[in-house]
């Protein structure tokens, strides 16, 4: 199974994507997150519109967890395996 949002080298989480399924969600999201800015405009209803971030990013989040490489603290590079006896 090929992940669409790897680990990131540093830290907790997912870095960019890697496969176009990846990207074609990260792009909807941002379109999303405008549609949400255009119906309820931060300086009117500002409430709404936090109440729209939060769903959108907590559905990204989601699609990461699953669609993306298990997340964990990481330190950079790996260590390879002690191979002496």
């Amino acid at each position: 199974m090929k992940y669409w949002f790897p680990a990131k080298r540093y830290g907790w989480g997912w870095g960019p994507p890697s496969s176009w399924q990846g990207w074609a969600v990260l792009a909807g999201y941002f379109g999303l997150v405008g549609v949400d800015a255009l119906l309820f405009r931060p300086d009117r209803e500002l409430q709404l519109f936090l109440a729209g971030i939060t769903f959108l990013t907590v559905l990204l989040v989601v699609v990461c967890w699953l669609k993306g490489e298990p997340p964990r603290w990481r330190w950079g590079k790996e260590k390879p395996a002690d191979t002496n006896p």
